[in-house]
């Protein structure tokens, strides 16, 4: 079996992927920066002819896989297939193997540390040193006098893979946790399960760890946010489909709360109408980097490989295949047609 890999890789994943293919084609889209969209995609398929492909960012439409018929699986570097058809790959029997937790330390590292960024009011102090101010005279122990984390109670909303490391890290600042999932209840007793409602109310920052859903879409509404403290911090490091931007916006410029934290906007890169926010003084906006380390790449390597085994062997499709359900779906459509 060839295998075409357009995913970035560790060396240690290459090594294992050449034992267990006959053939590895490594291209990561990291080479030049740019993924494949449909039509260049299709290109490539039937060039290199692989029978199995790996990707992070690649389109796979219908029409790729009409016209290129010969995957066997698709293992895609994501938590969530969102730049393939799953109900495409799942009608033509190819299936999906993903990395969820891939970016799990990654993004809750970089949560807490923009929130002490934030807190600690770091950025425009080095600036300020940066551009000559700090003369015979300033005191910059009370000019950027900034907060602690300890006893900050830290609302999140969605308590997922990410949200359980992040609230641990937070813990050990001594926050109060709290938070909103009415599918989860925490393993920790000492945090508090709340109502959305209750969590925008009562929290000193609130923070998202959602998927996009359609029950999810603009969960966070204008209510919710009007409804936070005034010295609340707001935190987005999941989707900004979840937020109602312009109620953000207002909330924000009007300094109805304290500030927020966003790592994630409508459009990317961001158009006028959408870098507006990024502009407010009480914002700091970075450019959807929360999951970007390079260690992330040997933890897609090791998790894709486990299902790679997993799929070769037999084990545990319904862990292993993202897609298993539809898979199961089609197969029984077809088997009860004939």
């Amino acid at each position: 079996m060839k295998i075409y890999v357009r995913a970035p890789f560790s060396d240690r994943g290459l090594k294992e992927l050449k034992q267990l293919f006959d053939e590895v084609v490594y291209d990561p889209w990291t080479t030049t920066g740019e993924r494949f969209y449909e039509d260049e995609m299709l290109a490539k398929l039937q060039e290199i002819r692989p029978d199995a492909f790996i990707t992070e960012l690649d389109r796979i439409t219908e029409k790729v896989l009409q016209e290129y018929d010969g995957l066997k699986f698709i293992g895609d570097c994501r938590g969530t297939p969102a730049n393939l058809d799953v109900d495409a790959c799942s009608a033509h029997g190819i299936p999906i193997l993903c990395t969820p937790g891939r970016n799990t330390q990654a993004v809750a590292e970089m949560v807490v540390g923009l929130v002490l960024t934030y807190y600690r009011r770091i950025i425009p102090a080095v600036q300020w040193v940066q551009e000559g101010k700090w003369t015979q005279g300033t005191t910059p122990y009370y000019l950027w006098m900034g907060n602690e984390l300890h006893g900050k109670k830290v609302g999140f909303v969605g308590f997922g893979r990410i949200s359980g490391v992040v609230s641990g890290i937070f813990k050990a600042f001594g926050c109060d946790i709290s938070y909103y999932d009415p599918f989860v209840t925490a393993d920790d007793p000492s945090f508090h399960k709340k109502t959305i409602e209750e969590v925008f109310r009562d929290s000193d920052i609130v923070t998202l760890h959602l998927p996009v859903l359609e029950s999810t879409k603009g969960m966070i509404t204008r209510e919710l946010l009007e409804s936070m403290k005034p010295d609340a911090l707001f935190v987005n490091a999941a989707r900004s489909a979840l937020v109602d931007y312009d109620a953000l916006e207002d909330v924000l410029r009007d300094h109805k709360i304290r500030g927020a934290i966003i790592d994630v906007l409508g459009t990317e890169p961001p158009e006028e109408e959408d870098l507006r926010i990024g502009k407010l003084d009480n914002v700091l906006l970075t450019p959807h980097i929360c999951g970007a380390t390079y260690e992330v790449t040997d933890h897609q390597s090791d998790i894709l490989l486990e299902n790679i085994r997993d799929w070769k062997d037999g084990r545990d499709p319904e862990h292993s295949i993202y897609n298993y359900a539809k898979l199961k779906e089609s197969a029984d459509a077809d088997s009860s047609g004939r």
